[in-house]
């Protein structure tokens, strides 16, 4: 085999490499100073708690679980271009998971956490066996019905509290949740990495989203690999929903099982840039700021999903690769005058 003939999952990894601004093979020079720039960063979010206030802690622990969470879609969203639209049913179920637990059987807080994980788990591998052999709109219309019929489901039934939804006990000072929160996004991000960017397995993931047909052609197993990638991101909304339930102490099926809980995780991903590590911190950042900023200065929490749609807008006509993707350079100036001239042609603006 030659050169230029060499295996097709290599070079799509040394291709799909370049999508991870700061964790991509690069010089010495320059891993080395955006290794210190994480580690700067890191050390700024874990001295977060002894410089600002209680209020700011809960803001920041937030943030952090967002962007957990909107990674954790990205995982079978983005990386397996499978539009899960039911996602959140799965943080609402480990929410869910854990306040049974704790409620109904006095049991702490950490087996309601690796229970959360099972049932997630479970959960996730019986609903992956019937939805992803369907593709497209089929997959996403099956997948936000399921997550309808878990809150519905929830809202009728007496374990989980029906329409009164459930108190949980008071955990931990606030600050306790945010370390945690931070490792869990922490991990979930290295996860991500290592085994979407740097394995055999990630290159597995990016094949058969790219053209399943010719990843199946290769040897690889499609179903199998796609189904892992389910349970994985399911299991991982679980637990993001677990520790939450804990921390806000109560639950209700209209908000933890809500659609809007998908739909954040979608436009972070979206805008952010989907199957990159950084685009959905990037997305999650943008969205929840401005999610925030606008429920604080305008006491107003829905007033920032007109913003969200312009961005959106934009991002799909001039940058489909997301913020992330214009800030690595994948589309310049020249590619954005020329999408503003086809679109002036195309609706005869003068």
């Amino acid at each position: 085999m030659s050169d230029d003939e060499s295996d097709p999952t290599q070079t799509s990894g040394a291709t799909l490499g370049h999508r991870l601004p700061g964790l991509e093979s690069d010089t010495e020079e320059n891993a080395r100073l955006r290794l210190g720039l994480y580690g700067v960063g890191l050390l700024v979010l874990l001295a977060l708690p002894f410089v600002v206030t209680t209020f700011w802690t809960r803001i920041a622990l937030q943030a952090l679980m967002w962007i957990g969470l909107a990674q954790s879609w990205n995982m079978i969203g983005g990386y397996a271009g499978y539009l899960d639209f039911g996602h959140g049913a799965y943080f609402g179920v480990g929410a869910f998971a854990t306040g049974i637990a704790m409620v109904q059987f006095g049991a702490p807080f950490l087996a309601g956490f690796l229970l959360a994980a099972v049932i997630g788990a479970g959960l996730a591998y019986l609903i992956a066996v019937p939805t992803l052999r369907l593709k497209g709109a089929y997959f996403a219309i099956a997948t936000w019905a399921f997550a309808e019929a878990v809150k519905q489901g929830a809202l009728i039934t007496d374990i989980t509290g029906g329409t009164f939804g459930m108190s949980l006990p008071v955990g931990p000072p606030p600050a306790v949740f945010y370390y945690a929160m931070l490792a869990m996004t922490a991990g979930t991000l290295l996860l991500t990495w290592k085994l979407f960017e740097r394995s055999e397995f990630g290159f597995q993931v990016k094949a058969l989203r790219d053209d399943e047909d010719a990843a199946e052609s290769l040897g690889i197993d499609t179903t199998r690999v796609k189904r892992q990638v389910y349970v994985l991101s399911c299991v991982v909304a679980a637990l993001f929903g677990s520790l939450n339930a804990y921390f806000i102490t109560y639950i209700h099926p209209n908000s933890v099982l809500a659609p809007i809980v998908t739909d954040r995780m979608v436009i972070m991903v979206l805008l952010g840039g989907l199957g990159t590590v950084t685009g959905p911190v990037a997305g999650g950042l943008i969205v929840f700021a401005l999610e925030r900023l606008s429920a604080l200065f305008l006491g107003e929490s829905t007033f920032y999903l007109p913003l969200i749609g312009v961005l959106i807008m934009f991002v799909v006509l001039f940058a489909p690769s997301g913020i992330v993707g214009f800030l690595r350079g994948d589309v310049g100036s020249t590619d954005i005058k020329r999408n503003l001239r086809e679109l002036a042609d195309k609706f005869d603006f003068r």
